[in-house]
């Protein structure tokens, strides 16, 4: 566990905590279905949906952030709750499966100001996580070029299963950022607030809607770039096919040469094969050696026409 303290409020970060642990730093009258998510482990099979929601007196939000390992051509998630209230910032960060980094607030941290109010540091985290949309799309493109230089060297089986994995990936990541812009556009429209107790204050006063303005831009510009790296995508699914076919006709050009080649001496073979008496060359002395030139030369004249035609 990790704590900031702030002038005007409190951030407590904490790492895989135990249920003691949430209870003791979470604001009261928590629901419980937030209360679970927070307890749930990071399993993302089924992933929890990106979102900000007001709960009375505190806002209750969910961020995943989808992390692509280049050496490994994978892409995991890794999962930070939180929960904001007038005075206090709790977010709870968990560890992905197989053993993978959990999401690292360093930077977010890093950019707050000792009087920054919790919405305020609540905007770093997700202008952070919004960066990170954007470094993604940015190496998911590196990844299409990379796939586009391989088209020509790689085995099709590895092209096509490359192809399928990236597509799938960005169909995961685009069921990610849907809903994060959305969640952030809210706050830029002023659609969350807290119960309007004296006391409490607005979390997201207007200078701090005005800085989820550039989070939701770059959120948007993360989008377009994914819309774009889709298209890429089907740019080399449709060049990987039309090579694919080209070498197909390929190969049945040079099964179509190679059969040509063999049915001339197939024909002589079998017209001198006949088991008639009266064929003319059957007691010709240099019958044996007259098939054996009408083969040869008849072979090389089509090889010569063939390779003419530039088919071999």
């Amino acid at each position: 566990m990790r704590e900031a303290d702030r002038v005007g409020g409190l951030w407590i970060d904490l790492l895989d905590p135990t249920p003691e642990e949430i209870e003791r730093h979470l604001p009261g009258n928590v629901h419980d279905q937030a209360l679970a998510q927070l307890l749930a482990p990071a399993r993302h099979e089924d992933e929890p949906r990106p979102r900000l929601e007001a709960h009375g007196d505190y806002v209750f939000g969910v961020f995943l952030i989808a992390v692509a390992v280049q050496e490994e051509d994978a892409v995991y998630l890794q999962e930070i709750d939180l929960v904001l209230a007038a005075d206090v910032l709790v977010t709870v960060r968990k560890s992905p499966e197989h053993g993978r980094a959990p999401y690292d607030p360093a930077s977010a941290r890093a950019s707050c100001r000792p009087d920054d109010p919790v919405g305020m540091v609540v905007y770093h985290v997700v202008d952070d996580i919004a960066e990170r949309f954007l470094d993604l799309v940015d190496t998911l493109t590196d990844e299409i070029d990379e796939l586009e230089d391989g088209v020509d060297s790689w085995e099709p089986e590895r092209v096509r299963r490359r192809i399928s994995d990236l597509r799938h990936d960005m169909l995961h990541i685009r069921r990610l950022l849907a809903p994060t812009r959305d969640a952030v556009r809210q706050v830029v429209d002023d659609r969350i607030e807290l119960d309007d107790a004296p006391d409490r204050g607005d979390v997201f006063p207007r200078d701090v809607e005005l800085s989820f303005a550039a989070a939701y831009d770059k959120l948007l510009r993360a989008t377009d770039g994914l819309e774009l790296a889709r298209d890429l995508v089907a740019g080399v699914r449709d060049y990987h096919q039309s090579k694919v076919a080209n070498d197909q006709n390929e190969v049945m050009k040079r099964l179509t040469v190679v059969a040509s080649v063999l049915l001339l001496p197939t024909f002589i073979v079998g017209l001198y094969g006949q088991n008639f008496h009266d064929i003319p060359e059957l007691r010709w002395a240099w019958g044996y050696g007259w098939s054996w030139a009408l083969i040869a030369v008849t072979t090389i004249a089509q090889l010569a026409f063939f390779r003419w035609k530039n088919w071999i």
